[in-house]
């Protein structure tokens, strides 16, 4: 028995607005309680369609048509809402860690609460996005999914500019909306495309763009014109590729950091910077028709994990370090649902994909807010060169921290061991497919396990140069150091375990696999089941080997021996500089677009100030001119209105008497 789907995202929107509304006023330094108990009971709600899609029938979806929500000429777009097993696994990944985050938010907002200065907003901000990403996920149709896109999009703009007084905040927010909306236009083209080509019709007579009417034309459309579905599915790319921070528009994530670290949180583990891979992994049945476009979105996906984790390598701060890591992660699953280059593929591409996204919400969200503890004790700096040894002063947060660092460099057998096993996996069984171009797979996988090795590094050189070494901290942070309060690390000790423990349970236990495979591959692609066969036991062993090797060079370059890699930097400068300036990606971006903008823009000022204004101010003018030329006549003297009437009447009437004299 499925609950009202439209409950989940309707909780998190009454927090949002009874924290706005009543929270500066009333509620005070209690805001976040309708935020935290709205999110918690939507998780309850998403555990129970969950539950009730695990016992639906394998061709069932469930489906709420609340109503119309517009219809203009053809279009008729219905505001409804669908639990299948996509569906549910994002539901339940988003509510749970993002309920968790809200409560660890509580301490490190401390200080706002303090002085209740923007305590309410902030809460009323993290309950909108979850409604946003909840609706998201949630969505029938593709104009649905598009509204609640783009109030993701807002809410991330009100999170990341959440101090907006400071002018790096304001700036980062400002280029977080502008990066992510060039990848929504072609997002927009892209549905505007199907809805215009595919035609799916409606009880009223309509066209709509409903999952299940779209994907059934799918076939149809593609056997007469695959140019069409593959224009389609570039499109639907660039809004996946925008959101989720990839290749060439992944610019604004690093600079998100600069709002509060239970923001980083919430964008990089389980809300924002996936919407992108769910959006392909729920557009599948249009993507698997187009090869070619698979093989892009492995590329870039292949290319964007690499590029990430060479970054990542010398940056010092401790947040833009795990900013880089999500990029590259969220690489790895672009990679996996590239790999679906051929029917026997989807499936294990898809149930990849969605893996390593879960297992990654749960270790990337942990290693955000150890970071944020981190922040939290040290008066807010995060720059690693500025403290070490922190292992005894904080405990907790470094065995959390730990956990985290060991999942994300996929050691066994901690979660992203087994998710980033699978993607490998399907990556390398899509070069043995018979599509043109699947030997360049060979080369993504090699691309996947090298970034696995550099992921290992920079994770436990972050992991090293924080909480090893001699105890040394920032004069912010005080006489003594201490660990935060509990309300901030509990949440570190719930997502520590899914850290360590959830990979043990999905995969080798193939749970997600059998769900996604009976309920959602038997609604979207009949007849297509889930590969048969367990891990790869050859391959488990050479990635594991990868990701020790980059822990004990970590090790021996921070650890062992501390000025090797001061001695390596100056050896490779050249490379060591491109690395730590991120490969100049945002200056050459600044001098390509930004600056050529800017001085259009001065040109355009320019115009409107002195020629447009001016010809506006000159018409302007003219009545006035006008009225000063005959502003003589209306002088006030009777005797002049009187002698002016008789001179034309004097005219008229000789000019009358002229008139009959002709």
């Amino acid at each position: 028995m499925l609950p009202d789907l439209w409950l989940i995202p309707a909780l998190p929107l009454a927090a949002a607005a009874i924290t706005a509304f009543l929270g500066p006023r009333y509620l005070r330094q209690q805001s976040h309680w309708p935020c935290i108990i709205a999110i918690a009971l939507s998780c309850v709600l998403s555990l129970f369609v969950w539950n009730g899609v695990a016992g639906m029938g394998e061709e069932q979806v469930a489906v709420g048509q609340y109503y119309s929500w517009f219809r203009a000429g053809t279009v008729d777009i219905g505001f409804s809402l669908r639990a299948d097993a996509l569906t549910a696994a994002m539901l339940v990944t988003v509510t749970f860690v993002g309920s968790w985050i809200a409560v660890f938010a509580v301490g490190y907002m401390s200080h706002e609460r303090e002085h209740n200065a923007g305590y309410a907003r902030f809460f009323a901000a993290v309950a909108l996005f979850i409604f946003s990403m909840t609706g998201l996920v949630l969505a029938d149709n593709y104009i649905v999914l598009y509204a609640f896109w783009e109030g993701v999009g807002l809410c991330s703009y009100l999170l990341v500019g959440f101090w907006f007084a400071k002018p790096s905040a304001a700036a980062a927010a400002r280029k977080a909306f502008l990066v992510t909306r060039l990848g929504d236009v072609g997002f927009f083209i892209g549905i505007m495309l199907l809805w215009s080509s595919f035609q799916v019709p409606t009880a009223s007579g309509g066209w709509s763009l409903e999952f299940d009417g779209v994907f059934g034309h799918a076939k149809q459309v593609a056997a007469t014109n695959p140019g069409l579905v593959a224009t389609i599915c570039l499109l639907l790319l660039c809004g996946a590729v925008g959101k989720s921070a990839q290749f060439p528009l992944y610019v604004w994530l690093p600079d998100a950091m600069e709002g509060p670290t239970p923001v980083s949180a919430l964008i990089h583990a389980a809300t924002m910077v996936t919407a992108g891979v769910y959006l392909i992994a729920r557009s599948m049945p249009l993507f698997h028709l187009v090869p070619g476009v698979l093989l892009t979105v492995a590329c870039i996906g292949a290319f964007t994990a690499l590029l990430a984790a060479l970054i990542a390598l010398t940056q010092t701060d401790l947040k833009r370090v795990l900013a880089y890591s999500t990029i590259s992660q969220i690489g790895y699953m672009f990679l996996a649902l590239g790999s679906a280059n051929e029917a026997s593929l989807v499936a294990a591409a898809v149930i990849a994909g969605m893996f390593h996204l879960i297992t990654h919400a749960f270790f990337k969200a942990l290693l955000f807010l150890a970071a944020g503890s981190v922040m939290h004790s040290m008066g807010n700096v995060i720059d690693m060169r500025r403290f070490s040894g922190l292992r005894f002063a904080l405990p907790t947060t470094h065995w959390t921290f730990l956990c985290g660092a060991l999942a994300l460099a996929a050691i066994p057998p901690t979660a992203g061991f087994w998710s980033k096993d699978e993607i490998l996996g399907v990556t390398l069984h899509a070069s043995h497919s018979d599509v043109p171009g699947a030997w360049l797979y060979v080369w993504l996988f090699a691309v996947g396990l090298i970034t696995a090795g550099l992921t290992a590094f920079y994770t436990f050189r972050a992991y090293f140069l924080t909480f090893h070494g001699e105890l040394k901290t920032p004069p912010e942070a005080g006489e003594h150091v201490h660990e935060s309060p509990g309300v901030m690390l509990w949440p570190l000790r719930v997502l520590a375990v899914g850290a360590l423990f959830l990979g043990l349970i999905l995969g080798p236990t193939h749970i997600l696999a059998h769900f996604l495979e009976v309920h959602w591959f038997a609604r979207s692609f009949p007849g297509l089941h889930a590969p048969e066969g367990g891990h790869d036991i050859v391959l488990m062993v050479a990635s594991s080997l990868v990701g020790l090797s980059g822990v004990a060079v970590a090790w021996w370059m921070y650890v062992r021996s501390p000025g090797l890699a001061g001695q390596l930097a100056n050896r490779v400068q050249t490379l060591y500089q491109l690395s730590l300036n991120k490969f100049y990606v945002d200056e050459f971006y600044h001098a390509l677009l930004v600056t050529p903008m800017n001085m259009l823009a001065r040109v355009g000022r320019v115009f409107d100030t002195y020629v447009v204004d001016s010809l506006v101010d000159l018409v302007g003018h003219i009545p006035r001119l006008g009225g000063q030329l005959l502003r003589p006549i209306q002088n006030g003297l009777v005797q002049f209105y009187a002698l002016a009437m008789m001179l034309g009447m004097t005219v008229f009437l000789g000019a009358l008497v002229l008139r009959m004299v002709r």
